[in-house]
């Protein structure tokens, strides 16, 4: 059987007539943002909207998003969606991403007007009124989709719904679905009780022999994977390494009894968004022929952490949440040690753990010129250490795709990470032989094979040609997400495929 990420995805043929695709996330920019599924669920959306599809995204509409600043008109009055033994009500509104693709908003004040979008008690309820309202609000609207597409946890119901409770419902007789999965690590488990809140408690648990621990409790998730016509991950490599035990999150089994659904199709970054030749939060604009502009936004970053300004000092950066899985706790091994003895400068932009906010207080406490921390998240400074920082650093445990380091090249910082996931997919190697590669890559989860990386990637710094043609092979990598798009239109083609071939099975 062939292997995630090796399908001939390039060879199923695009259909003439336009898809209807309906979208669903939890969390889509400029609206709502946590984490990267915001990014990917505002962005993707315009690219298959290019290609001449109609898709349209779903999400709560948060008691956070402003009805005033994005324009929200209702489209439906308010009707019942069915929760448990009773109904609640729902309200839909609508707005737009740029004007081009329809956004619409699940309104109930009592599940979403609160001041977070995750982390309560009845996030399950919340999100099984969110799904269900939406599909409910489809047939009102009587805009039948041809794909749902459902990302991470909070949306895997969907599919186990059009299997079951509609599946004789000729709306939803021929929508097929697929389910990209962000993060293996969050799945979403809940107890039996939620069952019967999603009119699903005649159907029981997903059983699978090789899952103990998962047979007698609610996993959105691994419902997600066994009921979607295709499930796919947000980079090949990652596609291949859930099948494992090692990065399965005890989902693997099932992953690997539905391999021949399983795909992987690589995020892409907004590059519009995302251009150091028009980004108005750096003190100096640059591309690829102006690149001796980019110095002054690495004194501009020095200047701001607190550093001592020299140009010709390597400045290492890192963007991330301060956990374990983003290697974390390699870097806090050898970070000493690459001031010491490398002479580098280190900025950091993140929030996580305490005991990592404590590390880093005390490093920049000791290493006042070197060191410079900055414990929140601040979006404009972020694009100001991409657009400073010589070497961008990504050492993590796992990373399903990664945006950072996708960033990171665009603006000329040239990364150095772990090979693995879409870290794995999209930096390779610096070759000195043959002058090939995008950064530096390590392979062990060691803070040995991390130093040793660094130690390379600051020698090669001094060589400041050579640093120079490493820079112009990053920006000019294509990260676009018109590729990635293209490759999700295949995916929504096969799950059609699929559902109709189970349909006659």
């Amino acid at each position: 059987m062939s292997q995630p990420g090796e399908h001939p995805i390039n060879r199923v043929r695009e259909v003439q007539t336009p898809l209807k695709i309906l979208l669903l996330a939890a969390e889509v920019v400029p609206f709502a943002k946590t984490g990267g599924l915001a990014d990917v669920a505002g962005s993707l959306p315009k690219a298959i909207r290019a290609l001449g599809h109609d898709i349209r995204v779903a999400m709560p509409r948060y008691g956070r998003i402003s009805p005033h600043r994005f324009n929200l008109m209702r489209v439906l009055d308010p009707f019942p969606v069915p929760m448990d033994d009773r109904s609640e009500q729902a309200e839909l509104m609508q707005t737009s991403l740029d004007g081009d693709v329809p956004v619409y908003m699940i309104e109930n004040a009592r599940y979403f007007d609160r001041d977070c979008i995750y982390m309560y008690p009845d996030d399950a309820e919340r999100f099984i009124f969110f799904c269900r309202g939406m599909l409910e609000a489809v047939k009102r609207l009587d805009w039948q989709p041809d794909i749902v597409h459902c990302h991470d946890w909070h949306t895997a119901l969907i599919p186990n719904w059009i299997k079951t409770i509609y599946a004789h419902d000729p709306f939803f007789e021929n929508v097929a679905s697929v389910y990209t999965i962000h993060n293996l690590a969050y799945q979403g488990i809940f107890g039996y009780r939620v069952l019967e809140v999603a009119g699903i408690d005649e159907y029981g648990f997903v059983v699978h022999p090789d899952t103990v621990d998962l047979n007698e409790v609610v996993d959105f998730m691994g419902r997600g994977i066994f009921f979607s016509d295709v499930i796919n991950a947000v980079s090949e490599t990652y596609s291949r390494e859930i099948l494992t035990p090692e990065y399965g999150e005890k989902l693997d089994p099932l992953l690997r009894d539905r391999r021949d659904r399983l795909f992987g199709v690589l995020n892409g970054i907004d590059l519009d968004e995302f251009d150091p030749a028009t980004d108005s939060y750096l003190e100096a604009n640059y591309n690829l022929e102006s690149l001796d502009q980019r110095v002054h936004n690495k004194l501009s970053l020095q200047r701001e952490a607190g550093l001592r300004q020299d140009p010709h000092v390597p400045v290492v950066g890192i963007i991330a949440r301060l956990t374990d899985q983003k290697g974390l706790d390699l870097v806090t091994s050898t970070l000493e040690a690459v001031l010491q003895h490398l002479g580098a400068q280190f900025v950091l932009l993140g929030t996580g753990e305490q005991r990592y906010h404590d590390f880093f207080s005390e490093l920049s406490n000791r290493f006042p010129e070197q060191a410079g921390i900055f414990l929140t998240f601040n979006a404009s400074l972020a694009r100001r250490i991409y657009a400073g920082s010589d070497l961008f650093l990504m050492p993590s445990r796992f990373e399903p795709c990664g945006l950072g380091q996708m960033i990171a090249m665009r603006y000329g910082s040239v990364p150095l990470v772990r090979a693995v996931g879409g870290l794995a997919d999209t930096v390779s190697d610096y070759d000195p032989v043959s002058g090939n590669g995008t950064g530096f890559v390590f392979t062990t989860y060691d803070p040995m094979a991390l130093y040793t990386s660094l130690v390379r990637a600051v020698e090669t710094y001094r060589h400041r040609d050579i640093w120079r043609e490493l820079q112009v092979r990053c920006m000019q990598q294509d990260f676009s997400w018109e590729k990635s798009a293209r490759k999700y239109v295949e995916l929504y083609n096969r799950a059609r495929a699929f559902r109709a071939q189970d349909r006659t099975a």
